[in-house]
């Protein structure tokens, strides 16, 4: 028996619900007794999830004093923060801690003068420290490592690369990582005293607003839609429940791809989110669905000389929209970080209409007398 809709539905649901649990409980671990002061003020600090384990604590000072924790899962090897003018590795300067197999902590600043080992040159980079000692340690199977920089100015948003890798340095050298991304980090939010508050809300809004914007997308894009053109595909035999099936899933799957595109646009502007990849695939698949809404107010009668080339253009439209959604949803996957939660949901999802596709289109070419041709309301008749 092939899972419904409604399953999928509620396994996306539950992921959400997991995502949301395993990110309160990253940001509420208490980690000041392991942390000398400044470090251990956490109270004035925004959190933010970063990438998968990774969280980033900051704030920033009224002299543009910023003080930073990263903490990630550690087993063994490093973990870097790297600070980049165009979120490219090269020239880049970072932050890189680990344990020793002795049990020493190392924390050093690195320079990328190229993307070999040997050109990542350890003591060397261009970020401010002060005076205060760099500080890292491993608390609770997590490292911590913890700086400060100082800047003439206050530091705004920020290309931030994050990257890890199992195996030890050598003799200070680093091995190539095993995994890396870039994030665009907002340190404004953490600045000025007693400004701890509003900043955490900012941090907490747009982290709701990346959940709302992706349980809006996936259930679009990802469930409504999809299962939509299915029916309109293989259930034309069961006239005319399927011609006002697909009306109505297509309907309130464009309601809820117009709203998802509404969040994401806020999230632009309000929070200076910057994917425009992202963006660009977004707006593309929403503007082919509001001509293929413009469309269907306009579909010539079926005895029309037109109506062939109405129905290529609604069938092939609507497909290259449902691609561009498809593809969008994992790249915002990727994007926002979201984690193994959100991937293992929406492969279930496409596994589910890729299979449920498979099974009717075998059903259908073994059995055509169960799918016969509909001259009523024949959107799609090249399949």
């Amino acid at each position: 028996m092939i899972p419904g809709p409604r399953f999928w539905l509620l396994a996306v649901l539950v992921s959400l619900v997991a995502v949301s649990l395993v990110v309160g409980d990253e940001c509420n671990e208490d980690i000041n007794s392991i942390l000398p002061l400044p470090y251990a003020n956490m109270s004035h600090m925004v959190c933010k999830p970063a990438w998968n384990s990774f969280v980033i604590r900051f704030s920033q000072s009224k002299d543009h004093v910023v003080t930073i924790v990263l903490s990630a899962t550690y087993t063994s090897g490093y973990v870097a923060m790297g600070f980049s003018r165009d979120g490219m590795m090269l020239n880049s300067s970072a932050m890189v801690g680990w344990i020793t197999r002795k049990g020493k902590s190392v924390i050093k600043q690195y320079y990328a003068e190229g993307f070999s080992p040997s050109q990542v040159k350890h003591d060397k980079g261009e970020l401010p420290l002060t005076s205060i000692p760099p500080f890292v340690t491993v608390y609770g199977g997590n490292i911590h490592l913890a700086y400060q920089l100082k800047y003439p100015s206050k530091l705004k948003t920020q290309p931030i690369l994050l990257a890890f890798s199992s195996r030890y340095p050598e003799h200070h050298l680093l091995s190539v990582h095993d995994d890396k991304t870039t994030i665009y980090l907002d340190f404004s939010q953490g600045s000025g005293s007693g400004s701890s508050s509003n900043s955490g809300t900012s941090s907490s809004n747009l982290h709701h607003s990346k959940t709302t914007h992706g349980a809006l997308g996936l259930l679009g894009w990802g469930i409504i839609l999809p299962y939509g053109a299915i029916i309109a595909r293989y259930f034309k035999h069961k006239d005319p429940l399927w011609y006002y099936l697909h009306v109505g899933f297509q309907f309130v799957g464009f309601i809820f791809a117009v709203a998802a595109g509404f969040v994401g646009l806020n999230m632009y502007n309000k929070f200076n989110f910057h994917a425009p990849a992202h963006k660009g695939l977004g707006i593309t698949a929403i503007v082919l669905s509001v001509l293929q809404v413009i469309a269907f107010f306009i579909r010539p009668e079926k005895d029309s000389k037109h109506r062939r080339y109405w129905n290529w253009y609604h069938h092939y439209v609507g497909r290259i929209a449902l691609f561009f959604g498809c593809l969008n949803i994992l790249l915002g996957i990727q994007l926002a970080d979201a984690g193994s939660s959100w991937k293992i949901g929406y492969g279930f999802v496409l596994a589910s209409i890729i299979l449920t596709s498979f099974v009717l289109e075998v059903l259908k070419l073994k059995t055509p007398n169960k799918f016969p041709p509909n001259p009523s309301f024949q959107l799609d008749p090249v399949h």
